[in-house]
């Protein structure tokens, strides 16, 4: 017997929301911009059952707010980095702060393993990318790789 595509692969765990929920999230997912009556139309509801959960999920936090998927090439950053950052003994939570001061960065995780940062940076130039690296130095060692090409764009997981 032949599995679905789906089923290939690495199993996830299953979400606990309802798959009206999961339908609500999808298209937002896909359009964050939709009016609560396309919403429901999209998902067959009534505009005021939708409209109240999103509400509940947006009370939950399952829903963070909406945004809007911006090409920072398209805005004048065309090199994009991914930047593995280890702060100098003692000095984790002034290279935090260094990291939220740098508009440069407009992502930053925190992770296990030896580099407790890791970074999305957008310059302009690679002296752009040198500099701000530079005002890093002092304080960690990084690791950079740059972006050449995006194969999974942000997406939502298995509902």
């Amino acid at each position: 017997m032949k599995k679905a595509k789906s089923d290939i692969g690495v199993q996830f765990g299953k979400s606990s929301l309802d798959d009206t929920d999961a339908r609500i999230l999808t298209e937002l997912d896909s359009n964050a911009r939709l009016s609560m009556s396309e919403l429901a139309r999209a998902v067959g509801m009534s505009q005021p059952s939708v409209s109240e959960r999103v509400r509940k999920l947006q009370a939950a936090g399952t829903i963070r707010g909406f945004t809007i998927d911006v090409d920072t090439r398209a805005i004048g950053y065309p090199i994009r980095a991914m930047v593995k950052i280890r702060p100098l003994p003692g000095k984790l939570h002034l290279v935090e702060r260094l990291i939220q001061e740098q508009p440069g960065f407009i992502e930053c995780d925190k992770i296990t393993g030896d580099d407790p940062f890791l970074a999305r940076l957008v310059v302009n130039s690679i002296e752009q990318m040198d500099d701000v690296l530079e005002s890093l130095s002092e304080h960690a060692v990084t690791s950079t790789a740059v972006i050449k090409g995006t194969s999974v764009k942000r997406r939502l997981p298995r509902l």
